[in-house]
């Protein structure tokens, strides 16, 4: 019998919202296509402050009304739902801010993000098993037992296309330079001030640059950006495991990030894509250079490690190493197979 997992998040795409929670779904789907019999609860409503007070009793009469053995909650705020239950114990995935909090545009934390970041260190210890995105999240954590596993990256919706027919499909100039920015320009940790300066000044060598932003596009018409544009910039002040610049990698696309997060083991030493500070000049002078080189990178080669497969056969470890650690009323699954099967010898 397979584990039955149910997946509580606040985040899940939308027809209004598209990217919204896109990589919770594509998690989701690694699992199902690995094999895990995998549910989902989505906690939704109209006031977001509230739909974790909402989401309480809402779990509870799910777990009355079907069988599981382990809850995956994502984020802090879902996995303080998920445990006002003891049935069942819980694999929480911090996904950044959750756990270091959020900085704004200078790069400080004001008291409030610290604050959750504290909230977050502090629950941690209150779930069976925590899933982190890099190792500086998992040395925030007194517990030992933290799991690195960033989230997967699906090369088959992200992988190169010819750049002048992505160009033609997006109704780009066919020859213009285009800097592509693929976050939110209004969340302050995305630095989309920098990306913007270093652009202005990229100008001066390339006058007919073009900085493009995508941040609202459904995940396929995203993956032809990253075909279609020359270089990605992603000056970041903080960041778990960044999805965007795992899928430019996938898409052979060359980048200048920051060095927030694991973007360092992400790029490595992949030719064409750099680490930069947060100085304008610096950005604009390696976003230059990679326009004057105009060459792809080979960067998908680097992604291979984080596959669907390999991620999902990464996190159903997790769940088995948790219900067999757990003493629970519930069997865990290895147990209950291994009954099973001396139940058949006899």
């Amino acid at each position: 019998m397979a584990i039955r997992v149910l997946v509580v998040t606040a985040m899940w795409p939308t027809a209004e919202h598209p990217e919204f929670g896109s990589f919770v779904r594509s998690q989701v789907k690694a699992l199902r296509d690995f094999g895990v019999d995998v549910e989902l609860m989505v906690l939704q409503g109209r006031w977001r402050k509230l739909i974790y007070l909402k989401g309480m009793p809402e779990l509870r009469s799910r777990l009355s009304r079907e069988r599981f053995d382990l809850i995956h909650a994502h984020y802090s705020y879902v996995g303080a739902v998920a445990r006002t239950q003891w049935q069942l114990p819980i694999v929480l995935t911090f996904h950044g801010a959750d756990l270091q909090g959020e900085p704004d545009s200078a790069g400080h934390y004001p008291f409030s993000e610290r604050a959750i970041a504290a909230a977050g260190r502090l629950f941690s210890e209150f779930v069976d098993a925590v899933i982190v995105q890099n190792e500086q999240m998992a040395g925030r954590l007194r517990r030992n037992d933290v799991h690195v596993i960033p989230h997967e990256v699906d090369l088959d919706m992200f992988a190169p296309v010819d750049r002048a027919q992505a160009r033609a499909q997006l109704g780009l100039h066919p020859h213009r330079p285009y800097v592509l920015f693929a976050a939110s320009p209004h969340k302050p940790r995305k630095n989309f001030p920098l990306a913007r300066a270093a652009v202005e000044l990229v100008r001066r060598t390339h006058p007919d640059v073009e900085l493009v932003v995508v941040h609202k596009d459904p995940q396929p018409r995203l993956a032809l950006y990253m075909s279609a544009c020359d270089v990605l910039a992603f000056p970041s002040r903080a960041e778990g495991s960044p999805n965007v610049v795992k899928q430019a990698m996938a898409c052979n696309l060359p980048i200048v990030a920051s060095g927030a997060g694991d973007i360092p083991q992400l790029i490595g030493g992949t030719e064409g894509c750099h680490v930069a500070g947060f100085d304008e000049h610096e950005f604009a002078g390696l976003l230059s250079a990679e326009l004057r080189r105009q060459r792809r990178t080979e960067g998908r080669h680097a992604m291979a490690h984080l596959t669907p497969d390999r991620v999902a056969a990464r996190l159903l470890s997790v769940y088995e190493q948790t219900l067999r650690a757990r003493g629970t009323r519930r069997m865990p699954f290895a147990r209950r197979a291994q009954n099973l099967d001396l139940a058949g010898a006899e």
